[in-house]
């Protein structure tokens, strides 16, 4: 009665039992097909191995992309099934089955002068022969990869919609936590550490890929989402649009006491508001050996933050939409709440120029949700530091982004 009970909360059991099933029916190809799709669901669930997994047999005995001595293993990673996946396949036979070609997600590093990282590329199928936007996700401390892939959800996204993502892994070497160091000064500047090598990467992502170069975009989790406003406000000219999750304003802090600082203050004395004034912090100062900025406009931006934060307090949130609009005339033009069923809600703010009619393209989202602590919102529980309650942040940063091609001088 218990493995009775489990069975109707564990997908892969029902698929299983549908196809013992369709065996007795003597439907023998229906059966095989619903094996087939039972085993590339629990493919999709990350690490977590499932229910009812015999004994012994568990996520280690997966195949796994790793680099060892710059040797690159290439894994295949199925798209994740669509919302009615549950359904079993008595109850579809009278439906046709769509059967999507999985994507790629391949492993592989890039050196550039500022040094060495390991990154994850997810190429997804049946868009061969098109420009595709890319997307650049950079992961929070403590995560990787596959981590901030599963927790987001971002390739069964690329799958659906058609791009690239691209995920940069921090090394521990550089980090013991595997931050990023936004808030290092050798870490903030154009040309210079991390943000050089990141945009490295991506100029080489974008020289072997199939990539619109107008349609480039980053967004990043905690220390990941501080290194994307970095990367915003340095890498104008290569980044159409960012977006920041429970991130701090580009340049906020100068070390580690004052990254704490902000973390759990905020930046002193911001602006509350865009257009209230210069920032506090300066942008800082650059080698003359750093690779020359073209003139600086400022990236559209959309920012997710949870009002239960206590990693980084919800103020940051409101500083990287100050810093990113400093010198702007904006205006709020809408502010209102969303709470699907289900959902938290949110308060969001939505700024367009001054100066522009209703149907100019937004400058900036601010999406503070309610009740949400330091967390993806809408995340998978396959990864860690997801909020499944939320909106789904990736989804929103996606509308956002595919609506803000870079803007040329």
């Amino acid at each position: 009665m218990r493995l009775e009970s489990n069975s109707l909360k564990n997908p892969f059991l029902n698929k299983i039992i549908a196809a013992g099933r369709l065996t007795r029916q003597g439907k023998l190809a229906e059966a095989t097909l619903a094996i087939q799709r039972a085993l590339s669901s629990t493919s999709q669930a990350g690490t977590h191995t499932p229910a009812f997994w015999p004994v012994g047999v568990g996520a280690a005995a997966v195949d796994s992309p790793l680099i060892l001595d710059g040797l690159v293993r290439e894994a295949v990673t199925p798209s994740r099934p669509s919302d009615d996946a549950d359904t079993t396949v008595a109850d579809r036979d009278s439906t046709p089955e769509r059967v999507s070609t999985p994507g790629r997600f391949v492993a592989s590093s890039f050196t550039g002068a500022t040094g060495t990282r390991a990154f994850k590329l997810f190429a997804p199928a049946g868009f061969e022969g098109e420009s595709l936007p890319l997307v650049v996700m950079l992961h929070g401390c403590t995560q990787d990869p596959d981590d901030f892939a599963a927790g987001t959800r971002m390739n069964e996204l690329a799958q659906a919609e058609g791009f690239f993502v691209l995920y940069p892994a921090q090394a521990k070497r550089s980090n013991s936590h595997k931050c990023w160091n936004w808030f290092s000064p050798a870490d903030q500047r154009r040309g210079t550490g991390e943000p050089a090598l990141l945009a490295g990467m991506v100029r080489h992502v974008l020289q072997t890929h199939s990539i619109d170069p107008d349609r480039v975009y980053v967004a990043g989790l905690s220390a990941g989402g501080a290194m994307a406003a970095i990367l915003a406000r340095e890498y104008p000219d290569l980044f159409a649009a960012a977006g920041v999750h429970s991130g701090v304003a580009a340049g906020a802090a100068s070390d580690i006491p004052s990254a704490f600082s902000v973390m759990k203050n905020g930046p002193a004395a911001a602006p509350p508001w865009p257009g209230a004034g210069a920032t506090h912090w300066p942008t800082p100062a650059r080698d003359a050996t750093a690779d020359a900025s073209p003139r600086r406009v400022p990236a559209p931006i959309i920012v997710f933050h949870g009002d239960a934060d206590t990693t980084v307090t919800p103020a940051n949130g409101d500083a990287v939409i100050a810093a990113a609009l400093d010198g702007v005339e904006a205006v709020a033009e809408k502010v209102f709440g969303n709470a699907d069923a289900g959902q938290r809600s949110v308060r969001r703010t939505v700024w367009r120029a001054a100066d522009a009619g209703a149907d100019a393209p937004t400058l900036a989202e601010h999406w503070l949700v309610e009740g949400a602590a330091h967390a993806w919102s809408g995340g998978a529980p396959a990864g860690s530091y997801t909020d499944a309650g939320g909106p789904d942040a990736s989804r929103e940063m996606l509308r956002f982004f595919l609506a803000h091609p870079r803007r040329r001088s």
